[in-house]
């Protein structure tokens, strides 16, 4: 069971960077997201076109951040998290849709190509817990622990 800290941070922020690693070259992207509680997965769109895009198909693995913007230490949060990306398939298709669509319906009106990220690893900082305290979930991290 995720912490239901994550999932309120995930579902309150909207832009997560992620990054992809092709021929031993790092990338990192920008997009905008849906998190779907039920299936622990982000899910976004980018064109296949864009280096990312390739990059996804040549490396499903990634990794990504989603963050607080803040200049208060005490009040600093975010995500890091390994995850594998595909494009979505079977039911997971039209869940993806209606969820990306409801939060951002101005998709709509533009061609989407949709992927999701499966999330396998989560770490999250949060200062108001304490400086520099962190929850993680998913290998290697015990779930649920918080460590200074």
């Amino acid at each position: 069971m995720i912490d239901s800290r994550i999932v309120r941070f995930f579902r309150k922020h909207h832009v997560l960077t992620i990054a992809t690693s092709s021929e031993g070259k790092p990338w990192c992207a920008s997009c905008f997201y849906v998190y779907i509680e039920s299936e622990n997965a982000l899910v976004f769109t980018t064109d296949l076109k864009t280096r990312h895009g390739q990059e996804f198909i040549r490396n499903r693995n990634v990794s990504g951040a989603v963050v607080l913007e803040t200049k208060i230490i005490g009040k600093i949060r975010g995500i890091q998290f390994e995850g594998i990306v595909s494009e979505p398939e079977g039911n997971l298709v039209s869940l993806a849709r209606k969820a990306y669509l409801r939060r951002f319906p101005v998709a709509m009106l533009m061609e989407t190509h949709l992927w999701i990220v499966r999330l396998t690893h989560i770490k999250y900082t949060d200062n108001r817990l304490g400086f520099g305290k962190k929850l993680f979930w998913g290998e290697p991290a015990v779930h649920g622990q918080i460590i200074d």
